[in-house]
């Protein structure tokens, strides 16, 4: 009886034993699995805490990218004082270097610096040089850069000092995305370091593009902007009309006086 007695008590417990241990394995298990929810809470409210800072700074980096609103008269002032400049810098550079090399051909002459212009711009001919080199007036460079531009407003001017929409088909060359697509086709525009560097590699696409072959002969017979800008039908899809309306941007904001 005395024996059955202590196995009772012993059964009693190693029942008691049990339950505590599976009181603490439930324990053990309701704290792993708060353990498991707080650190799956905390990375969640991190995570979402790294969205807004993102989100934050996206939003900062593009207002600070935007300009002030300003009046038509303040926004074409804005644009004189950073284009002209730049534009009468490259023109008397180009003009300079045209006269050099004229002098020389003149001449019946020919050296080293002839012939690597010759390359660099892709002519065979001392009057195809000559074509090449000599700039066109400075008021149509400033028509365009307004019109291709919005009056040195836009993004690409914004981000990368491209006045004259003037693309990018190198993949190795600074250049930015723009932001509509033709097609499934991602169109790209050059990145500049200056506007002084943008000013001259525009004169430079219009010197060697075999598209301005017209436009370039038409130069060495005359200065007359109204003539000329007839010639850049190529340069827009709009065609001929890209010819009128920088007439009228010259005319009425009478460009032309950059030329006397």
């Amino acid at each position: 009886m005395q024996e059955l007695e202590v196995k009772a008590e012993d059964a009693l417990m190693i029942g008691t034993l049990n339950g505590d241990r599976y009181t603490m394995r439930q324990q053990l298990t309701k704290e792993c699995i708060m353990a498991l929810s707080s650190n799956k809470a905390k990375i969640i409210i991190a995570a979402i805490f790294l969205i807004i800072v993102a989100s934050i700074g996206y939003y900062v980096m593009q207002r600070e990218a935007e300009l002030p609103p300003m009046t038509v008269q303040e926004k074409k002032a804005r644009f004189k004082s950073l284009i002209v400049p730049a534009v009468e810098s490259v023109y008397l550079e180009l003009m300079q270097q045209y006269q050099d090399i004229k002098t020389i051909i003149d001449a019946g002459e020919s050296n080293d610096e002839v012939e690597q212009l010759k390359v660099e711009y892709k002519v065979s001919t001392d009057a195809q040089l000559l074509m090449a080199l000599k700039p066109h007036p400075k008021s149509i460079a400033i028509a365009q850069a307004a019109m291709e531009s919005s009056w040195a407003t836009s993004r690409f001017f914004r981000k990368g000092y491209n006045i004259f929409g003037v693309w990018s088909f190198d993949e190795d060359e600074p250049r930015i995305a723009a932001l509509q697509k033709r097609g499934d086709k991602t169109i790209w525009v050059k990145k500049y370091d200056s506007i002084e560097e943008a000013v001259y590699d525009y004169y430079r696409t219009l010197a060697r593009s075999d598209a301005f072959a017209e436009f370039r002969q038409t130069k060495m017979e005359t200065s007359d902007p109204f003539i000329l800008v007839t010639k850049l039908d190529k340069y827009s899809e709009k065609g001929s009309l890209y010819g009128e309306e920088l007439t009228s941007i010259i005319k009425y904001n009478k460009f032309d006086n950059y030329d006397r």
